[in-house]
């Protein structure tokens, strides 16, 4: 085939793909326009313009290829759940507090229920009614970020609650999309498939989250001097999709890959600056992907059924707003924070589109499922900020009209619960042992079926092959098996259990368990990758190791544990050790601790506390102050406040929206930006106005806030003339100044 002729297939095939881009764009920035002028959700508006632009229209233009459409929505996919990952990190997930866990884990238990039997009752397959219930039970972590940016309700204490919410249902979502599609690939509900998911979900989790904490902050930190903001986005793409393509060859979403690579990133001292710079190309790829979402829907599906799409948007509306109102009253939390709390999260959205894209690209789900689940997201979509606005009004409704007994006993309750947070000290120790049993399981494992994969062939055609693999394999986990083993944890509850009898027995079997699983490793694992006689080899000398040099086991583990705890806290370290006190409360009081940025435009900056009269005026207390490297405990009133200071203010929701304008309203506003772009320009002076005069004199620098830098005069030219000089007619004078200035001077006359 000649070279022409590859071109001409190569662009072929290319058009369909770019053009298809093309269209998805324009439609999607059209979208933008119109939507934020409405002052409406933008994704919303993506979803309607992808609708009209599809191929069901004649009067509008429509894709060419839907198979394009596809593939751009794929990328889309990965791009937006790496941008969440980003947002998530699982230090986030062990920090969201029990109400928060509870609230989601009622809402998504009630709602795969409700999901579940509706789609019985509307006489649906068993696999649509399974994947409408897993669907109906997430919310729109971007719809709700989003409403409560345009509202300004960020700062309040139900703020809080919704957002960890929205933390556990993105991991609760994720094992979700694991068991869908192990049921999609098997159509079987054995159990034991479902706890062989489960199970491998929270194997390579962990294996995953380990091993990029370990090597992915190092590989950042040792190579930033050399990393651009070019390479640095390269890099996490290439991250991303490096996951990508290592969930996708164990059996798992490529989406999941996509959103653990960036939980894990979310845990470098990077991860702000990626966030950052990832941000344009998560708002391309996000567009792209709700538009062709959108693209997707067929408008005959979606009239026929109109029905169901009702039924389910009134599902999704009052079911999703009552479990979560109850699932936050059974946390503690007091009626209003509660109501608020339910009817934020009233709403499904970029999970739903990638559950209902699941089931529609294994072919289990039927067609109207995904235009179904489209359609009911759009309408949530809309209701939700007015959701968000009626909760107060509504909450206080309640409290009117809820005999006097029951919001007793909720008041009671919620204080009750908010006081219960002790916890056994052998609750502690079997917490702690249980973790480091699993982690330290995983571990191994994992380094055993990688020495397996890619040690053993690379010595298998040596003469003892075999023996040098296991061996190369025991030193690198000999440290993993002393921890499992040996290692002393929860000490200070150990002991102080050790001196109670009844204790001494079961610390003891943990003890044995430990040391069980360690010989279990050496002997039965190594036994089935390698052979019966090198894992006998392997247990005695291991065995030899231990008795000869457990201070150097102790001291290599050490290292590497303190390594990976370095990382893992990098982050927080580098922001001063500050905390995020956002989510403290002070129950049932309505109060709770917000932080706020001293703005570098702020009239507040360099006054004390004293002067500004926080306390006074507003009703607010500050209870610390982060400067940089300094926390400033409960500040004095002679304490300045700084450009960049951050402030934890205590107060209740009213007092903390008062607050947040009074900061506003002290940011000094800056002027409309003029055309201050200064260039050199070269004049011939013929103007009268200037010929004859001084330089000095001829305020030609205040008219056009320049500069003379040179004068040309029958070819002789003189560099930074003295102010003295007189300009004679057809000097060549070169200005340095104000573009606009020098245009209105020289050239519009």
């Amino acid at each position: 085939m000649s070279a022409a002729a590859t071109v001409v297939e190569t662009t072929s095939h290319l058009k369909p793909l770019i053009s298809d881009l093309g269209l998805i764009l324009m439609t999607a920035g059209i979208a933008v326009l119109i939507f934020k002028k409405l002052k409406q959700p933008l994704v919303l508006g993506y979803l309607i313009a992808g609708f009209l632009a599809g191929n069901h229209f004649d009067f509008f233009p429509s894709v060419k290829d839907i198979k394009s459409v596809e593939v751009w929505a794929d990328i889309g996919v990965i791009i937006l759940l790496f941008s969440l990952g980003l947002e998530f990190s699982f230090k986030k997930l062990m920090k969201v507090g029990g109400t928060a866990s509870i609230t989601a884990v009622t809402q998504i238990i009630t709602m795969v229920l409700f999901g579940f039997m509706a789609g019985k009752w509307m006489g649906w397959k068993l696999m649509d009614s399974i994947f409408l219930g897993v669907i109906l039970s997430i919310s729109s972590t971007t719809i709700i970020l989003k409403t409560f940016d345009e509202l300004g309700v960020k700062a309040q204490k139900f703020a809080g609650i919704v957002i960890g919410s929205l933390i556990v249902q993105d991991i609760i979502a994720i094992l979700m999309m694991v068991l869908l599609s192990t049921v999609a690939a098997t159509q079987n509900f054995s159990g034991s498939e479902l706890i062989f998911s489960v199970l491998k979900l929270v194997f390579f989790l962990t294996a995953w989250f380990v091993a990029g904490i370990f090597f992915i902050p190092t590989l950042l930190k040792k190579a930033k001097h050399l990393l651009t903001d070019e390479m640095l986005l390269i890099i996490s793409l290439a991250l991303c999709l490096m996951m990508v393509i290592l969930a996708a060859d164990v059996g798992f979403s490529p989406a999941l890959g996509a959103f653990i690579m960036g939980s894990i990133i979310a845990e470098t001292t990077q991860a702000e600056h990626i966030e950052h710079l990832i941000k344009p190309v998560k708002d391309l790829f996000g567009a792209v992907f709700f538009v062709s979402v959108g693209m997707l829907i067929d408008p005959t599906t979606l009239y026929e059924y109109a029905g169901p799409v009702l039924i389910l948007t009134f599902i999704t509306i009052f079911g999703q707003s009552i479990s979560s109102t109850i699932g936050a009253l059974i946390s503690g939390q007091p009626l209003k924070q509660s109501v608020q709390t339910g009817m934020s999260l009233a709403q499904i959205g970029e999970f739903s589109f990638i559950i209902a894209t699941l089931g529609m690209t294994m072919h289990v789900t039927s067609s109207f499922l995904y235009p179904i689940v489209v359609a009911v997201s759009a309408i949530t979509t809309f209701t939700t900020p007015f959701m968000v606005k009626a909760a107060v009004p509504f909450s206080e409704f309640l409290e009117k009209k809820l005999p006097r007994r029951i919001t007793k006993k909720i008041n009671r309750y919620s204080t009750n619960a908010q006081a219960i947070r002790a916890v056994s000290t052998w609750q502690v120790v079997i917490r702690t042992h249980l973790i480091h049993i699993v982690v330290h399981t995983i571990i191994i494992t994992s380094i055993i079926l990688l020495c397996s994969k890619f040690v053993i062939p690379l010595v298998e055609h040596s003469k003892f092959g075999n023996a040098i693999a296991a061996l190369i394999t025991m030193v690198i986990i000999s440290p993993f098996l002393y921890a499992l083993s040996l290692r002393k944890i929860a000490v200070k509850e150990v002991a102080s259990l050790f001196k109670e009898r009844k204790y001494k027995g079961p610390i003891l079997m943990l003890l044995f368990l430990r040391m069980g699983l360690a010989v279990f490793y050496i002997g039965f694992l190594l036994n089935i990758f390698f052979s019966p006689i090198i894992a006998f080899i392997a247990l005695v000398t291991a065995l030899i190791t231990y008795f000869l040099f457990p201070k150097k086991l102790h001291a290599q583990y050490h290292k590497i544990e303190g390594h990976f705890l370095k990382n893992l806290n990098d982050r927080n370290e580098g922001d001063g050790g500050k905390i995020n006190r956002q989510h403290a409360n002070l129950t049932p009081w309505d109060g709770h601790m917000t932080s706020f940025t001293i703005a570098k435009e702020s009239n507040l900056a360099g006054k004390t506390l004293r002067e500004i009269k926080m306390r006074e005026l507003l009703g607010v207390n500050i209870a610390y102050i982060n400067r940089g490297e300094i926390t400033i405990q409960v500040p004095n009133k002679m304490e300045r406040l700084f450009p960049g200071d951050q402030i934890g203010v205590i107060g209740t929701d009213e007092q903390v929206k008062v607050f947040a304008e009074y900061l506003r309203q002290n940011e000094i506003e800056i002027p409309e930006k003029t055309n201050n772009e200064v260039v050199l320009r070269q004049i011939e002076l013929d103007n009268e106005e200037f010929i004859g005069k001084a330089i000095g004199r001829s305020k030609l620098r205040e008219l056009t806030q320049g500069l003379i830098v040179g004068i040309e005069r029958n070819g002789v030219r003189m560099l930074n003339p003295e102010s003295n000089i007189i300009m004679e007619r057809d000097d060549i004078v070169w200005i340095v100044g104000n573009k606009k200035l020098l245009d209105k001077m020289f050239v519009d006359r």
